[in-house]
C-alpha cells in the first residue's frame, strides 16, 4: 500500500484551521469534494442506476443470443474457423449475461444477521466467472480452432453467408456497445473523472464488463472479416487460422482485465482518494476532535462503502460529549457521500504504542509522539 493512501499521518488540517471553522452542524459547511456525489443526489440515483445496469445486461443478452445462433449456422455453412471462433465467443457472452444477471439480483439482496454488510460483494463473484467463462468457453475454444485449421484440411466453402452474418452481427454489437458505453460514460460523468480512469476504479463492474464484451465482439468481428476474406482472395487457409488465434488472443486478454478488475475488489479496495481526503478534512475540522490517527476505508458493494476511523479527542470531553459528537459526524458523513454506508468511530489516544505499530506497520510513517497535548512537531503538519 502507498504510504497516506488512507491516512494522512501529518495532521494536515491542524487545530488552527479546525477552531476557526463553524460548528459542523450544517450539512452546508462542508460541500462535497469536486469529483464526489453528495447524498442529495437522493437513493433515487442509486436504483436508477441499477435499472440502467440491468438494461444494458438484457439488451446485450437479446443481442448475443441471436447472434450466436447466426454463426453457429455460418461456421457450419461455411467451415470457416475464424467464423467458428466468433460462434464460440458469443455462446459465452450469452452465458456471461446470465451471470451478470444473476450477480446483480443476488448482490441487492438487504443485509441481515449473517451478512451484516449486505451482498454486495456477490457481485464480484460473477463477474469474475464471466472472465473464466470468456477464457475457458471462448479463448481456448478459439485457439483449438485455429490451431486445428494450421495443421488440419480445412472445409473450403462459400463464404458468401459468412459475410452476411458479420455484418448483421456488426450491427446488432453496435447497438448493444452504444448502450453499455453510454452507461460508462455517464457514471464516469456523474464521478467526474475520465472514462479509462473509471473503468480502472469502478466498484460496479457489471457495465464495464458488458463495455469490455463488446468490445472485444465488434473487435473480433473485424478479425474474422479480414481472416475470411484473406482466405478467400489467396486461396490459404492460412489467414483463416490465424484469424481465429487473434480473436483467442483478445478474449485472453479481455478475460485478464476483468479477472484484474475483480480481484482487487474482492481483496478490498480503499474509496476514492478524493471521499477519503474530504472524510479526513471533515473529521479533523471537528471541535471535538485533537487528531485524526488513522482513517481506513473499504469498498464492499456497488457504491457502498464501509469508513472506521481512529480519533484523538480532547481531554476536557466527558464520555456523553464524545458519544454525540460521534453520532454527529457519522451522519454528516452519511449526508456528505451517498456511497458511505457504515461508520465506526473510535476514540484513541494517539502515543499509544501498540496503536503507532499499526500506523507504522500499514503506512511505514510513525505517529508524532505528543501525549502532553503539546503542538505536533512542524514536519507533522
Amino acid at each position: 500500500m502507498t504510504p497516506n493512501a488512507d491516512h494522512d499521518p501529518t495532521g494536515k488540517g491542524d487545530r488552527a484551521d479546525a477552531t476557526d471553522a463553524t460548528a459542523p452542524g450544517s450539512p452546508d459547511e462542508h460541500p462535497a469534494p469536486t469529483g464526489t456525489p453528495s447524498r442529495s443526489a437522493s437513493d433515487k440515483g442509486a436504483s436508477d442506476k441499477a435499472g440502467e445496469s440491468t438494461l444494458t445486461v438484457a439488451l446485450a443478452l437479446a443481442a448475443n443470443l441471436g447472434i450466436a445462433v447466426a454463426k453457429i449456422i455460418a461456421a457450419v455453412m461455411t467451415g470457416s474457423a475464424s467464423m467458428a471462433a466468433e460462434a464460440a465467443h458469443s455462446v459465452a457472452d450469452t452465458f456471461n449475461e446470465v451471470l451478470l444477471i444473476v450477480g446483480l439480483r443476488r448482490s441487492e439482496r438487504p443485509a441481515d444477521r449473517a451478512h451484516p454488510l449486505g451482498y454486495g460483494k456477490e457481485r464480484y463473484i460473477w463477474t469474475l466467472l464471466v472472465a473464466v467463462a470468456i477464457f475457458g468457453m471462448g479463448g481456448l475454444f478459439a485457439f483449438h480452432q485455429g490451431y486445428e485449421t494450421l495443421v488440419g484440411h480445412p472445409q473450403e466453402a462459400d463464404p458468401l453467408a459468412g459475410y452476411i452474418v458479420l455484418g448483421v452481427s456488426l450491427v446488432l454489437e453496435s447497438i448493444s456497445w452504444r448502450q453499455a458505453f453510454g452507461q460508462v460514460r455517464a457514471d464516469a460523468r456523474a464521478e467526474r473523472r475520465p472514462v479509462i480512469d473509471h473503468i480502472r476504479g469502478t466498484d460496479d463492474p457489471t457495465s464495464v464488463s458488458v463495455l469490455l464484451e463488446d468490445s472485444a465482439a465488434l473487435a473480433g468481428l473485424l478479425i474474422a472479416f479480414a481472416g475470411i476474406g484473406l482466405h478467400q482472395l489467396t486461396g490459404s487457409a492460412l489467414w483463416d487460422g490465424l484469424g481465429s488465434i487473434l480473436i483467442g488472443v483478445l478474449l485472453t486478454a479481455i478475460a485478464l482485465i476483468l479477472g484484474r478488475i475483480n480481484l482487487n475488489l474482492l481483496v478490498g479496495n480503499q474509496a476514492d482518494p478524493r471521499v477519503v481526503q474530504d472524510v479526513r478534512d471533515r473529521l479533523a475540522a471537528a471541535p471535538e476532535v485533537e487528531w485524526v490517527v488513522d482513517i481506513v476505508t473499504l469498498t464492499f458493494g456497488a457504491d457502498q462503502i464501509l469508513v472506521c476511523a481512529r480519533l484523538d479527542f480532547r481531554d476536557d470531553l466527558g464520555a456523553a460529549d464524545v458519544e454525540r459528537a460521534c453520532v454527529r459526524m457519522s451522519h454528516e458523513l452519511r449526508h456528505a457521500h451517498e456511497k458511505i454506508n457504515e461508520v465506526f468511530l473510535e476514540p484513541v489516544p494517539r502515543d499509544d504504542p501498540d496503536l503507532r505499530r499499526r500506523v507504522i506497520g500499514r503506512y511505514g510513517i510513525p505517529l508524532p509522539q505528543d501525549s502532553a497535548g503539546d503542538p505536533p512537531p512542524t514536519s507533522w503538519k
